[in-house]
């Protein structure tokens, strides 16, 4: 076990999370390999949005909230740390719904960047070109780029959100349910999207749709009441669980 701990770029430690007295997550350890898709699936309300939002200190901007334990990113401890916005450049978030901003789509992309103080236009440049083509949409945008990012479908919307968090150049991306406000081959291309991705990037993706955690994930994490029942390779979660609950979530008798 230590040996896959020191392999992984996210080591989780009895990590717990209050909203005012209500506790939403009890001492949750997980170690999240490099490089790989780990997939959190459960049912409604289990602490997997929560999860994941830990690990970009998300949950910050919410009042009342208390964490302990700890959250290792790359060798530092991210609640000690005191440089959230260092830490959101390593750890890009992709949320359920497409929030892009009401400007064209090349300043989407190179929002970032000009926030970090590139303001070299070829710099840029290729900085949104590659972003967009590691998103998959490059050839669909490349003549409209100065258009408003609105006007796209929320598909081609997500993928752009994709290439924005692809042009700060993070170690790690955090998907929150990404494709659940999409059709199914929107969907589809997000998903071959996440698998060519997972060769520069670790991802870790939250999904209420347990066939797509079986398509694209590595490893898988099953949530249940704010703990983590179960963590291993996804193959083994979803045909060998070793707990009942797991086997009764992953089978559909409830959830």
């Amino acid at each position: 076990m230590e040996q896959r701990k020191e392999a992984s770029i996210i080591n989780v430690r009895d990590l717990n999370l209050f909203y005012g007295e209500k506790q939403a997550l009890f001492g949750v350890d997980l170690a999240i390999q490099e490089k790989e898709v780990t997939a959190l699936i459960g049912p409604s309300g289990c602490g997997k949005s929560t999860f994941l939002r830990t690990l970009n200190r998300m949950n910050d901007l919410i009042d009342g909230v208390k964490i302990t334990g700890d959250v290792v990113i790359d060798h530092e401890n991210i609640y000690r740390s005191n440089d959230v916005i260092k830490l959101r450049t390593k750890v890009g978030m992709v949320f359920q719904k497409p929030n892009l901003f009401p400007m064209s789509i090349y300043d989407n992309v190179a929002y970032g960047p000009r926030m970090q103080g590139i303001k070299n236009k070829k710099e840029l440049n290729i900085i949104v070109e590659d972003s967009l083509r590691s998103a998959a949409i490059w050839d669909e945008v490349k003549d409209r780029l100065k258009t408003s990012a609105l006007g796209l479908s929320g598909g081609q919307q997500q993928r752009v959100c994709i290439a924005r968090a692809i042009a700060m150049k993070p170690d790690i991306i955090l998907m929150d349910e990404p494709t659940s406000a999409l059709d199914p081959i929107s969907t589809l291309k997000i998903e071959e999207l996440i698998t060519n991705m997972k060769k520069d990037y670790t991802i870790v993706i939250v999904t209420h749709n347990m066939q797509q955690a079986a398509r694209i994930s590595d490893k898988t994490a099953f949530f249940l009441n704010g703990e983590i029942v179960e963590y291993d390779d996804t193959d083994n979660i979803f045909s060998t669980p070793q707990d009942q609950r797991t086997e009764d979530y992953v089978t559909g008798r409830f959830g």
